[in-house]
């Protein structure tokens, strides 16, 4: 019995999409569970073709490939069976409020329908977690070590507190690696599609690719010859030494090696 009284139905979704970008990503899978306030279920659940290849590294992550999807119709060609699907009924999902509706809304309007999430109510899952279970030291430390943290925001009673809840993390999790090095590849994993850091630049089929801002998806050897001021931009403004360096690089013609990543398996 789902907890609720529902007054209307509730549609708690899911998507898979190219990429994380609700204006340039497209979905590609869509899947939903329509409660109505009779307490019956209703499911829905749609593969699509994006119209666009899926990058490698969004097929690492929910495994459709555009061999997959190729037969498939486009979210246009379904819209109006979606909207029918979805119809008035409030919204919910898991941090659905930041990816899932907008990315909803976009292929909407693209499609040339209406879809105003503002008119529905929202039950976001991840905002119910992080308002009940608080992720910061004060919390750690009473969960990890049963105690209250009495000078929050002090350095010295933070960076005690800090130890505390470390020691009290590895006596928890007895699995933990003891090494620093292993620790770091475990706790830091580096994204082989990430040219800096900070994924500010990506790797896009072997090239090095804007990836924030009005730039986004613009190949950096291009931009050399076409644009080098947002090149300069970057080097002159408050972003990473690695993204700063890896520009300056580039305005010289050296560009870095593209990662050896091992293809997602079908």
């Amino acid at each position: 019995m789902f907890p609720l009284k529902l007054d209307r139905p509730l549609i708690v979704f899911d998507i898979e999409a190219t990429g994380i970008s609700a204006r340039a990503d497209r979905i590609i899978e869509l899947a939903a569970i329509r409660l109505e306030p009779d307490g019956s279920q209703h499911k829905g659940y749609w593969l699509l073709n994006p119209g666009m290849p899926i990058p490698v590294e969004s097929i690492a992550i929910h495994g459709i490939t555009d061999e997959i999807v190729s037969s498939c119709p486009t979210f246009k060609e379904r819209s109006l069976e979606i909207l029918t699907y979805f119809g008035e009924a409030d919204l919910s999902g898991f941090n659905a409020g930041r990816f899932d509706i907008p990315m909803l809304s976009e292929e909407f309007k693209r499609a040339d329908i209406i879809f105003d999430p503002d008119r529905r109510r929202l039950l976001d899952a991840q905002r119910i977690f992080h308002s009940r279970e608080p992720r910061n030291l004060s919390a750690a430390l009473e969960f990890y070590c049963d105690k209250e943290h009495a000078d929050a925001h002090g350095a010295e009673a933070d960076v005690q507190a800090t130890l505390d809840v470390l020691i009290g993390q590895f006596e928890k999790y007895k699995d933990l690696p003891h090494d620093m090095a292993t620790l770091d590849k475990l706790l830091n994993p580096l994204d082989p599609f990430n040219t800096d850091r900070s994924g500010r630049l990506r790797w896009v089929k072997g090239e090095v690719t804007i990836n924030f801002g009005k730039k986004k998806g613009a190949i950096l050897k291009d931009l050399v010859k076409t644009d080098s001021g947002f090149i300069k931009w970057i080097i002159k403004n408050d972003f990473p030494q690695d993204t700063r360096a890896i520009c300056e690089n580039a305005l010289k013609g050296i560009f870095p090696e593209p990662p050896q990543v091992k293809k997602a398996e079908k």
